[in-house]
């Protein structure tokens, strides 16, 4: 059944945050709320009454205003909050009948929940989708009393938070679901939505949260037990451990102290022999109490002060309840672990050392690793389904099985027996059986998962392609230490970077050019792609620097010289060529799409041109492109003044600005009105190989054209708005040096308005305003700081 609209029956900040991520899949939604008991001071006094419209919808306008002003942003772009529509459940309800998905979530009590469910099963049409995005509770319990129709298409559906950034949805099938409609839903939940989809058992806390919440449960008594400090178990149990920058206590600060506790509850209250498991220590009770309850308060497990300096975080001593400062945590295993190999290698060296933090690490590990493989078979299908909820769910690098494989099964095994432990049937059955890891990779690169004494393929989403695999199968065409050009099937190729960061150097522009006449001979098209978690970062900074503090101006020239002739050699190629941007894509990687044919972002993809952040202007044909897009906005013999149209595109380059969604991308003039965006980050390559397919059909190389330059007036115009922001104090006076050059360069230097040039002239005014900044001190002050501080220098 096809989902066009959605009712979302509650609008809480998971509510209403749904609606917004529905609304970012051009998905409509109808947000209802009960109705206010009573008046506000202020309604009274615009004489409205309990009867008002205004008033009995008040309660999800609110939260649907909130969206606007939350951070992290929600919404794609704030205008998307027009596709949510507010309502109540006492005027609202019959509206059902108009949507197609009805999703609950309500407050976590099942009376209330029942209740509604019976209202809501009055008002649907036959067939519709209804679930509940409960964290915990049972679905079985839900359906009692409700009819056999309605059970039908009932299921659990539950987001993590935030709807928009946390890929992990488990769908939770209850126990009279059609499989059918499970199936679409999934369908669904991958493709518009852009989830990770992981099917759960009807158990408490499903999947993720059961056994994340035991983890940190598990941290908190060993904490106890070791005497270490919140700060040393956080250094323990983060990247070192594969998990999140936010490790263990600041991971609960974002989530909210209160919100862990209760799904920690949840489980101790639905399975009694667990209880003990979930007990909170008397200070956990104390910080509720006091209403610290992490970032929604302002403190929890930590807390920012300002201080004559600026600002410093304070850490939470449980023993004296006082916050005191941050200390720099050193334990011997720790050093070690970061200075191993990969993160198989770190999880076994942290583990495996002779310190207080190794055992430390160790006992929390091995309580994680126990329980996942006890519980498996309880709450999931197969293993696959607790990796890849921990993985998504909790940001985890390694799901608990990949880390029993990470550490040696048998290894793992003996050690826990040694120390008076039991081990789970399942590892039991696995060393019986003369096996010794839980996955199995095959010549092939596809992956096979142990279950029920065999090996199975487990099953990977047709929308998804893995790059790593086709260079297993032997697809890769060439390449060399920067990129390599992989044969993607159909007659299509894609251009893979490889670089540290995915720097654009003098590897990946050769891998163009040779690529490019590879693909005009042999191919449809070409898509230039990755994976990882980064598109591109920009240009080499470190060997920019180098040659101007040595001043090799020749040298440099020729460098900048390449970048635009391989960007140029992008935007006229004979076959189409599709850029597949994700996550951050900064510099010389935006100035790489700007010059493809078409762009398929994923949707949660950065975009910007950040070069006056460390004193340049885009070198590699950024300013270039962006002054022609400047000039697409006036139509054909109309005459205007362009200063506006400049205004907008050089004010997005001058500050640096980088979009927060692909959606901002268009708004800011990096993706054209034809160019579209993936919900799901896994799918971009194969969308855009679907894109370079479609453009294939009647494609024609771009012809060459010239433009009339802004020329002097536009220019002063730029540079007046500049002196205003310099006068403000908005920026520096390197700032506005900086600017000045940008303006310069977009408007075509000296040469009068109107002037007919091509682009290679205004390529060259660009690669002079380049150059002429990169031997400039504070420039590079500028770059030397962003390399040593990952952060941009205001001089």
């Amino acid at each position: 059944m096809p989902i066009y609209k959605v009712a979302v029956l509650g609008s809480g900040v998971m509510g209403s945050t749904i609606a917004a991520h529905l609304a970012n899949a051009g998905i409509p939604s109808l947000l209802l709320d009960i109705v206010p008991p009573s008046l506000l001071p202020e309604e009274e006094a615009a004489g409205l009454t309990l009867e008002s419209p205004k008033v009995r919808n008040r309660f999800a306008a609110s939260n649907k205003a909130k969206l606007i002003k939350m951070n992290p942003a929600p919404l794609f772009v704030p205008e998307f909050a027009d596709r949510i529509e507010v309502g109540n459940f006492e005027d609202d309800l019959a509206r059902l009948k108009e949507v197609d998905w009805v999703i609950e979530v309500v407050v976590e009590r099942l009376d209330i929940k029942i209740d509604l469910f019976k209202k809501v099963a009055q008002n649907v049409r036959p067939g519709t989708i209804v679930t509940s995005n409960t964290s915990g509770i049972s679905l079985k319990s839900m359906t009692e009393g409700l009819p056999e129709e309605f059970t039908k298409t009932f299921f659990g559906t539950h987001f993590f938070n935030p709807p928009r950034y946390m890929k992990l949805f488990e769908l939770i099938p209850g126990p009279n679901t059609d499989p059918a409609v499970i199936q679409e839903m999934e369908e669904f939940a991958e493709r518009v939505l852009g989830k990770g989809v992981v099917y759960a058992k009807d158990t408490p806390n499903f999947i993720a949260n059961r056994i994340g919440v035991f983890g940190l449960a598990a941290t908190i008594r060993e904490m106890q037990r070791s005497g270490l400090t919140i700060d040393e178990v956080d250094a323990l149990t983060g990247p070192v451990m594969g998990r999140p920058k936010s490790a263990s206590f600041r991971t609960v600060d974002m989530v909210g102290l209160d919100t862990f506790v209760h799904v920690a509850n949840n489980v101790g209250d639905n399975v009694p022999e667990e209880k003990e498991f979930f007990v909170m220590p008397d200070f956990i009770h104390t910080m509720i109490k006091n209403g610290w309850l992490g970032d929604k308060s302002k403190q929890g497990f930590y807390k920012k002060v300002k201080t004559a300096e600026g600002k410093e975080v304070l850490v939470l001593d449980p023993n004296t309840m006082e916050y005191v400062p941050k200390k720099k945590v050193k334990f011997a295993c720790l050093d070690k672990a970061k200075n191993a190999g990969g993160l198989k290698d770190k999880i076994k060296t942290l583990v495996n050392g002779k310190d207080p933090g190794a055992e430390f690490a160790w006992n929390v590990l091995k309580e994680v690793l126990l329980y996942a493989a006890h519980l498996a078979p309880q709450i999931a299908d197969d293993i696959t389904a607790l990796d890849a909820g921990m993985k998504l769910g909790f940001n985890w690098e390694m799901g608990p099985f990949e880390t029993w494989d990470a550490l040696g099964v048998k290894a793992t095994a003996d050690r826990i027996v040694a120390e008076g432990g039991t081990l789970p049937v399942i590892v039991e059955k696995l060393l019986a059986e003369g096996k010794d890891s839980f996955y199995q990779k095959t010549e092939s690169g596809d992956t096979l998962y142990y279950t029920e004494g065999e090996y199975k393929e487990k099953v990977v989403s047709p929308y998804s392609f893995s790059l790593k695999k086709a260079h297993k199968q032997g697809k890769k065409i060439f390449g060399n230490s920067g990129a390599s050009l992989v044969d993607m099937g159909d007659g299509v190729a894609c251009l893979e970077f490889h670089s540290p960061n995915n720097s654009i150097g003098g590897d990946i522009m050769n891998m163009i050019h040779k690529s490019l006449e590879e693909v005009e001979k042999n191919y449809l098209g070409m898509v230039i792609g990755s994976q990882g978690k980064n598109f591109a970062v920009g240009a080499n900074l470190m060997l920019i620097m180098m040659e101007a503090e040595e001043g090799n101006w020749d040298d440099l020239d020729l460098m900048v010289r390449e970048f635009q002739r391989g960007t140029m050699a992008l935007k006229y190629a004979k076959k189409p060529v599709v850029a597949a941007p994700f996550g951050m894509t900064l510099g010389g990687g935006t100035e790489i799409c700007l010059h493809s044919h078409a762009i398929q972002p994923a949707a949660e993809t950065y975009m910007g041109l950040v070069e006056l952040g460390v004193g340049l202007i885009p070198g590699g044909g950024g300013t270039k492109e962006m002054a022609l897009r400047a000039m697409e906005g006036i139509l054909p013999g109309v005459v205007v003044a362009p200063d506006y149209f400049f205004a907008k595109r050089f004010e997005v380059v001058a500050m640096a600005q980088v979009s927060t969604s692909a959606e901002m991308a268009r708004k800011l003039g990096f993706l054209r009105a034809s160019d579209r965006y993936s919900m799901n980050a896994d799918h971009i390559l194969l969308d855009a190989k679907a894109r370079v397919i479609d453009l294939a059909r009647d494609f024609r190389p771009i012809i060459p054209q010239k433009v009339k330059a802004a020329g002097p007036g536009v220019r002063a115009f730029l540079e007046m708005a500049l002196y205003g922001m310099k006068e403000g104090r908005y920026i520096s006076e390197y700032d506005a040096h900086l600017g000045k050059k940008l303006a310069y360069a977009m408007t075509g230097g000296d040469i009068p308005a109107g002037t007919l040039v091509d682009e290679q002239y205004l390529l060259d005014v660009e690669r002079e305003a380049f150059l002429s900044l990169a031997g400039e001190p504070k420039t590079l002050d500028r770059i030397r700081y962003m390399l040593t501080k990952n952060k941009p220098l205001r001089n």
